[in-house]
């Protein structure tokens, strides 16, 4: 489904979701790679703009390669990512107590960043990501020092739950929920819905916001993250989303595909039909 009068043909700068979009766990959906080589091939660039804060950038490139898939560091604006950019700018060397794993903490780290997993006297700021390592005394260290007058608090990301290969489980959003049932503090999310996240993608390449497409499976970030860009958008229903949702949304994307693999065909026909472009 397309709505108006697109232009996915001219589309270089493609900007990928991964869970629930490209993969799942650690298997990759049917066209992933096939689109993302095409892509390669006509000159553009795939970037992945994931909300999973489980893992580095070089975790990433890691797992990509496992997947036959070369890319680099600077493809990857992951939430973990954008939260060290923002916790450098805002915080510089004072001490951040952190919710997450042990890649993030060492991302943190690795980020110039004084970081610590105890509630310590002299923390300026609660962080909190997707922790697959999470644990009650992590939780309630976190309660402690947001009860503390004038503590800030960041997340990653409001994403209330990632799939998995069996359906659910309770991502950064999840945690930043039972946080506030407990303590009743929101915090201020730095990656999807973003609009930053964009910005920082296609200013590696100078591109053009009609150049670029953003390719999710969640409307509050992925779809939300592009239309505050600026930038046409495409909604895949192998993750969160259901045809149902968008029914009731404001949030509609531009484009529906039932999978990656759907989103690759309609891609290639739609140059193929350009004429003299049979790339």
């Amino acid at each position: 489904m397309e709505r108006g009068k697109k232009m996915l043909k001219d589309k270089k700068y493609f900007l990928f979701d991964i869970d629930g979009t490209l993969a799942v766990d650690d298997g990759i959906f049917a066209g992933s790679r096939e689109l993302i080589s095409y892509i390669d091939r006509i000159g553009g660039r795939s970037f992945y703009i994931t909300n999973n804060s489980t893992k580095s950038r070089k975790d990433y490139v890691e797992k990509f390669r496992r997947w036959g898939i070369c890319t680099d560091e600077t493809q990857f604006m992951t939430a973990s990512y954008a939260a060290c950019q923002h916790l450098k700018r805002s915080y510089g060397e004072k001490k951040l107590f952190v919710v997450g794993t042990p890649s993030f903490v060492e991302e943190l780290k690795d980020a110039g960043l004084t970081v610590t997993e105890q509630a310590e006297e002299d923390v300026s700021c609660v962080v909190v990501g997707f922790d697959r390592t999470l644990t009650y005394e992590k939780v309630e260290a976190a309660c402690e020092l947001l009860f503390r007058s004038g503590m800030d608090y960041v997340a990653t990301n409001p994403d209330l739950r990632c799939p998995v290969s069996y359906g659910f489980v309770p991502d950064c959003g999840g945690i930043c929920e039972m946080l506030k049932a407990a303590t009743g503090r929101e915090p201020y999310y730095t990656g999807k819905p973003d609009a930053g996240i964009v910005g920082m993608c296609l200013g590696q390449v100078d591109g053009k916001k009609e150049e670029a497409l953003v390719v999710g499976d969640r409307l509050y970030t992925d779809i939300a993250c592009g239309i505050r860009a600026g930038v046409e958008t495409a909604l895949v229903y192998t993750g969160e989303a259901k045809k149902e949702d968008l029914k009731e949304t404001n949030l509609l994307p531009d484009y529906v595909y039932e999978d990656i693999q759907g989103l690759y065909e309609a891609f290639v026909k739609s140059r193929q039909d350009r004429e003299g472009d049979w790339k």
